[in-house]
């Protein structure tokens, strides 16, 4: 049994901004000689998820809405009052969403559904650099 650890970055714009990770996370995996295992998608911080969707606009869009609607950003928070910085809402969805996600691979191949990518979700109110903690767990 193998453990490797690698990290990956990406831009965001916030509000809610979905990346699809699925493409960066197969070629790490591909570099690595690893046959059968599993990965786990890790994003540090408290504004931000990774999750599973069929990454098309409709759906990307239907996403942002129901976590708007879930969790305004126009009603009140203390988490603003005591710091000022506008984004309690960020970090409720943040929490609902959850910051990791593990996905089996085989055959060196990720084992995601036909239309099943992998996603950060960012939530925070302003853009954003996101390092991205991939831990891969295998059999060479």
């Amino acid at each position: 049994m193998a453990v490797v650890t690698r990290e990956i970055s990406v831009k965001t714009k916030g509000n809610p901004d979905v990346i699809d990770l699925t493409h960066q996370i197969r070629d790490v995996l591909g570099d690595l000689s690893l046959n059968d295992g599993i990965v786990t998608v890790f994003v540090p911080g408290s504004t931000a998820g990774i999750t599973t969707i069929e990454f098309e606009s409709g759906v990307i869009h239907d996403l942002q809405e129901a976590f708007e609607r879930m969790v305004p950003r126009t009603i009140p928070y203390e988490h603003n009052r005591r710091w000022g910085d506008g984004n309690g809402f960020s970090h409720v969805r943040a929490a609902l969403c959850k910051p990791s996600l593990t996905i089996p691979f085989a055959g060196s191949t990720l084992l995601l559904g036909t239309w099943q990518q992998i996603v950060l979700v960012d939530f925070d109110n302003r853009p954003r650099t996101r390092q991205i903690i991939l831990q891969f767990m295998g059999e060479e």
